[in-house]
This record gives C-alpha cells, structure tokens and sequence, in this order.
C-alpha cells in the first residue's frame, strides 16, 4: 500500500484526548502493515499522538508540519 492508497482521518477543531481516540479507533480497522494519514491542528496531538504509537508498538513513518496543521503517517505494526 503506498501513501495514496492510505486512508485519511482528519481531526482538526478537536482537542485532546479525540484525536488520539480516533486514531485509535480506525487502527483497530486497519490489518497489520497498512498506513493512515491523520491530519490534526492540536498543538498537543505532536505529543500525543507519537507518544500513542510508540506504547502500541506501531511504526510513525512521517510528522509533517504545515502551518498550523500536523500530518501524521503510521502504520499498523500488530
């Protein structure tokens, strides 16, 4: 599967902890090894959200930053 092909969640105008909940949820769909891109303006989801991949045992394959907005790539590890 390759960036493209990745699903997409965007959790802008929501605030801890809802984006780490819905990434949550949706890598519970995925099945292991495919990627989801989400996309957050909580300055606090950098933190967050890295710190939720890592305690899973899930790969953090990019953060981009883009202006006020973060772009996170992960993919399912188990």
């Amino acid at each position: 599967m390759n960036t493209t092909d990745t699903k997409t969640i965007d959790v802008r105008g929501l605030y801890c902890p809802e984006p780490v909940f819905r990434t949550k949820m949706e890598m519970e769909r995925l099945s292991i090894g495919e990627m989801i891109k989400i996309v957050a303006d909580d300055p606090e989801s950098e933190e967050d959200i890295s710190m939720w991949v890592q305690r899973n045992g899930h790969e953090l394959v990019s953060i981009k930053k883009d202006s006020k907005d973060l772009e996170f790539v992960i993919k399912k590890a188990k």
